[in-house]
């Protein structure tokens, strides 16, 4: 099972990054979190990996640190929580919000997130207590690189998360309405998740 890539970025999108590893192209699913995180194409990148083997798939889901890593594998444990719905979690909250969210029975906050209704969030509160009562918390990281992005990008995110396209591009209108930073990726969806959750 692969664990850990280390190679060069040859492109990326919110949901998934190709890394060159001598020379062998590998898909990785990222987060959103780590997908703000990324260097610029053409750069040195390392990722904690999960690899999921089934019958005649192999998929390989990325992480930048250990925590977020250990995190998706016990999201995934969780019946009825694939690797999609992990992605789609580990998207909408930040570690620490996600942490706090459970501590604190945050029922309202977790529902916030595209395809985790309330039942899905009692259940994911009531069995990730145990589960992430040993995971130290760290601070929100702050996006280590400018990431540059178009409203497409911005666009395609949001959908991905389960939003429906006429809802995404009201938001992203909004945003751009109300601000000239049109041209930086994160600030798009993040500001336009504030507006549609």
């Amino acid at each position: 099972m692969i664990a850990y890539l280390k190679g060069v970025l040859i492109s990326k999108s919110p949901i998934s990054v190709t890394v060159d590893v001598n020379g062998v192209g590998y898909e990785v699913f990222v987060p959103l979190s780590t997908f703000y995180e990324l260097p610029d194409t053409g750069n040195s990148i390392s990722f904690r990996i999960h690899t999921q083997h089934k019958e005649d798939t192999l998929k390989l889901f990325g992480f930048l640190t250990e925590e977020d890593k250990k995190i998706f594998e016990i999201l995934i444990s969780i019946n009825k929580v694939g690797p999609k719905m992990a992605l789609t979690i580990l998207s909408g909250m930040s570690t620490s919000a996600l942490l706090n969210a459970v501590n604190n029975n945050d029922v309202d906050r977790l529902s916030t997130i595209p395809g985790v209704g309330r039942k899905t969030s009692e259940r994911l509160i009531l069995e990730l207590k145990d589960k992430l009562k040993n995971i130290e918390t760290t601070e929100d990281r702050t996006s280590s690189s400018s990431t540059n992005g178009t409203m497409e990008d911005a666009l395609s995110a949001l959908i991905n998360l389960g939003y429906k396209k006429p809802q995404a591009e009201m938001a992203l209108k909004k945003v751009t309405s109300d601000s000239d930073s049109t041209t930086d990726l994160e600030y798009l969806i993040k500001a336009s998740l504030n507006i549609l959750s």
